[in-house]
């Protein structure tokens, strides 16, 4: 199987959903020009009618995407940097998330809108939000945070194949690294099915994006001190495969969740509390999430590395909770 970087999986999969059906378009900022490598050949394949420039109106051109899926087009909408979301909030949350509850199910909106977190990379505060907590929140909406190029291609191509509206989240910090994927026109990954990215007895971490990686290194070292961990990818958060998550803990008897987010209202505090609701009796010790501080994010490289989850962060939460004793905690407490 050859290897492919993650924009090559990006761009793999739009290419090869534009190829398999008519129906489908991308529209976006810079497409023609190949800002990013993801459109390479494009305008060449299907012409400048099927690879759409845009103004910078994001509310202009996310609500003539609703409204050509409305009427049987499959738009694959190139947003760029998630923050972009903001000015479209009322055309995504007032129209794509609830034309098909709204009209009994008699309108589609098979609309794929692509998200780039662009943290990580001193684009300061405007540019570096990770929006997808608040928008799993939204009804309607479905949610993937592809980790790996072979996952981006293949919930990608799930996505431009759904019929609801669906939101891919693609961490720009992954889109250099590459893996084997396989040559097929029709590989395809489901939504709303996570994966074990490593098996293990001892605690169940739960990572997203670029954090999956972060989290396999950090399990990788603490084999090597006897600690045995699970790493669960959801690749999808809505909807979220919580039985896949929930087997695992009841298992290990501890959790850790590593998101790039920030800590109020994230993905990790959904998923926590999935466990606490659910599986609660079969936890040793609290569980603890890996996040970002309720803070915008600085422009100094040095401050912003300091805040978003990373290989000693995600061990030493390893630790605290593998080592966590009921009985110790309550001695040491004077209980």
């Amino acid at each position: 199987m050859p290897r492919k970087s993650f924009l090559e999986a990006v761009r793999d999969a739009q290419f090869e959903e534009m190829k398999r059906d008519p129906h489908v378009f991308m529209m976006g900022e810079d497409l023609t020009t190949n800002l990013f490598g993801a459109t390479t050949g494009f305008v060449e394949a299907f012409g400048k009618e099927r690879v759409r420039n845009t103004p910078i109106s994001e509310a202009g051109f996310i609500g003539a995407a609703a409204g050509a899926a409305m009427v049987g087009m499959r738009p694959i909408v190139d947003v760029t940097i998630a923050s972009f979301i903001y000015p479209a909030m009322d055309q995504l949350i007032s129209i794509v998330s609830k034309s098909r509850y709204l009209y009994g199910g008699q309108a589609r909106l098979p609309l794929v809108l692509r998200l780039s977190l662009f943290y990580g990379n001193s684009t300061a505060a405007q540019h570096s939000d990770r929006p997808y907590p608040m928008l799993m929140a939204v009804p309607g909406l479905k949610v993937i945070i592809p980790s790996n190029p072979l996952d981006m291609k293949g919930l990608l191509k799930s996505a431009v194949r759904d019929d609801d509206p669906v939101l891919c989240f693609e961490d720009a910090g992954l889109w250099s690294t590459k893996m084997e994927i396989p040559d097929d026109e029709d590989f395809l990954v489901p939504l709303g099915r996570a994966t074990v990215s490593r098996e293990g007895r001892d605690v169940t971490v739960v990572a997203l994006a670029a954090c999956v990686a972060q989290s396999l290194a950090a399990a990788a070292d603490l084999a090597k001190e006897g600690v045995s961990v699970e790493v669960i990818d959801p690749r999808t958060l809505v909807p979220l495969d919580a039985e896949t998550i929930l087997r695992s803990v009841r298992k290990t008897g501890r959790l850790v969740v590593v998101d790039p987010a920030h800590r109020t209202c994230s993905a990790a505090s959904e998923i926590a509390a999935l466990v606490a609701e659910r599986a609660f009796g079969a936890l040793r010790a609290p569980v603890l999430r890996v996040t970002t501080p309720d803070t915008h994010i600085p422009f100094s490289p040095p401050l912003e590395a300091r805040l978003f989850p990373s290989k000693s962060r995600i061990a030493e939460a390893i630790r605290r909770v593998v080592g966590f004793d009921l009985g110790d905690s309550r001695r040491s407490a004077g209980a």
